[in-house]
């Protein structure tokens, strides 16, 4: 029997390749919000990051989520993804 492919995916932050479902995936909407899907189902252009603070904030820092989603993220979109990720990690 063949073994399933596990669907693999770069973190924006760290640029390393990891299993789908070890990373989170964040996505900008057709109306322009970015958040993040705990589904990874929502419709838009999204990206993976890891599930840490590290990656995230790195991501951020490198741009990299800006480049991804080819429009500026501001401040608050920032803050409310670093925040959704605190949440998500109190959870677990």
């Amino acid at each position: 029997m063949k073994e399933k492919k596990v669907p693999m995916r770069m973190c924006v932050g760290c640029r390393e390749m990891k299993p789908k479902k070890e990373l989170l995936r964040v996505v900008r909407s057709p109306e322009g919000i970015v958040s993040i899907d705990t589904t990874g189902r929502k419709p838009g252009r999204g990206a993976y990051v890891c599930r840490s603070a590290d990656c995230l904030k790195r991501a951020i820092k490198q741009k990299q989520l800006e480049r991804a989603f080819e429009c500026p993220l501001g401040e608050e979109t920032h803050a409310s993804l670093l925040e959704a990720l605190k949440e998500l990690e109190g959870e677990a």
